[in-house]
């Protein structure tokens, strides 16, 4: 766009909650048109470079071009294969209408004729301009005397529609819509939305582009978190819950399964990073560890140093923390409901132990270096008896860092929602936990293992 156009658009056309443009093209009053209408320009890209969710980019489109290029907007986008999604952001300069643009977008009939402008702006790449909105076009669409009354009060007297394009093609458009005594659009205001159009594509493009990267991370993520044993005597319970917020997803990860002598090895950890690397990493570090651990029946600490050395034999650059621990019998616990708890932690957050009467206890261990650190040494063992009832909950720094808080306060705030579910069954406390502490929005991932030594004298409840 050239820097005329958009010093045209300095201030909102007469008719529509503007002030009339001062007579003359003296210097000064050019200067400040030019200076707000870049900055005008300026202001859209910040706002769609600042999210990466492509909903809220659409949102943010629809409000910034009202009212200063209509009084009311509408963003459309199309899926992967060129087709309407059907989900419309929009906009209005008066909130009192939204309720009626509200009724007429979701309330049309679709399909008809009111979407040839669309279609051709679309197909075209070319904006599309309607200076009358003639009601032959609107008769098809508005089914209901509900929608037409909502149409009616909309008000809508011309629009323009301006293609979304992108460097994959067209995405979706932006329509701008004028109501009352507000004129048709001028050339220069259309090149201004021409303008905006297309960095307001380039921001939704890049937030599509993201959130395909996020949904294979997703994917991949939970493709590799399998479901746990449930072996005679002990329940596992698992959840995972991906980030949100800031959308920081991959890299949580939970393993669980038996060893051949009957041992129970359980395993959480976390790899540093977010996206389709991280949880490609934790892929990796998951099924070397799984490996490694199967074969033998050595303790925590003995794997977690072997893990270390395949990591740096074959020079996978990546950190994680990890905990890996292991339940198994002594011949004189067998029939007592006693067991063994055996653990190592690589720079992973301490387990939480709920005794049956509610009492919690941090299994705390000596601070050892992250996976994947260089460093090859011995690391450190830690063990603890296991009595009937007792659970021990595993846990990932997304549900301890909630709401930005500091680790140990985090895990203060975890130990007391433990406290007050102690007699709640092993499924609904994983479930309470994320309702209590991690519910909406997250800014990390969530991965909890938790289980609970049942008697053995009677079969495990659900």
């Amino acid at each position: 766009m050239s820097e005329s156009a958009a010093a045209q658009l300095a201030e909102p056309p007469p008719g529509a909650g503007g002030q009339p443009s001062p007579a003359g093209h003296d210097g000064v009053v050019d200067a400040q048109a030019e200076a707000d209408g870049l900055r005008f320009l300026a202001e859209v890209s910040e706002a769609l470079v600042s999210t990466l969710d492509s909903d809220e980019s659409a949102a943010r489109l629809a409000e910034l071009v009202v009212p200063r290029l209509a009084d009311w907007a509408m963003v459309a986008m199309l899926d992967d294969d060129g087709r309407p999604t059907g989900e419309e952001a929009r906009a209005h300069r008066d909130p009192a209408r939204l309720v009626d643009l509200d009724a007429y977008l979701t309330g049309r009939v679709r399909g008809t004729a009111d979407d040839s402008p669309l279609m051709a702006a679309l197909l075209t790449g070319e904006p599309v301009r309607l200076p009358v909105i003639d009601p032959a076009l609107l008769e098809p669409v508005l089914g209901t005397e509900e929608v037409r009354a909502a149409w009616r009060r909309l008000d809508t007297t011309s629009s323009t529609i301006v293609p979304l394009r992108s460097r994959a093609g067209t995405i979706g458009a932006i329509a701008l819509m004028n109501t009352g005594d507000r004129p048709p659009h001028t050339d220069a205001e259309v090149a201004t939305a021409v303008e905006v159009a297309r960095r307001g594509a380039l921001g939704l493009d890049n937030a599509r582009l993201y959130g395909r990267q996020l949904m294979v991370a997703e994917t991949l993520q939970r493709s590799l978190l399998t479901p746990p044993p449930q072996p005679d005597h002990l329940q596992i319970a698992v959840r995972y819950q991906p980030a949100a917020s800031h959308m920081h997803v991959g890299g949580d990860w939970y393993d669980a399964f038996q060893q051949p002598d009957g041992s129970t090895l359980l395993v959480i950890g976390d790899v540093v990073g977010h996206n389709v690397d991280a949880a490609a990493a934790m892929g990796q570090i998951r099924s070397m560890l799984r490996g490694i651990a199967y074969d033998r029946g050595e303790s925590p600490a003995r794997i977690l140093t072997r893990v270390d050395g395949a990591l740096s034999g074959l020079h996978v650059g990546t950190l994680a923390t990890a905990l890996v621990a292991r339940l198994e019998q002594r011949p004189e616990q067998v029939g007592t409901g006693r067991r063994i708890l055996r653990w190592s932690s690589a720079g992973h957050l301490p387990p939480v132990l709920l005794r049956p009467g509610g009492r919690v206890q941090l299994l705390g261990s000596t601070a050892e270096r992250l996976l994947g650190a260089g460093m090859i040494t011995a690391r450190t063992d830690h063990e603890l008896e296991l009595r009937t009832d007792d659970r021990v909950v595993f846990y990932t720094d997304g549900i301890v860092e909630h709401g930005r808080t500091g680790i140990d306060e985090g895990i203060e705030r975890l130990t007391g929602v433990l406290e007050r579910l102690h007699g709640v069954p092993l499924e609904d406390l994983c479930d309470q936990l994320l309702d209590r502490i991690v519910s909406g929005r997250t800014d990390d991932d969530v991965a909890i293992l938790a289980i609970h030594c049942h008697t053995e004298t009677n079969p495990r409840t659900p």
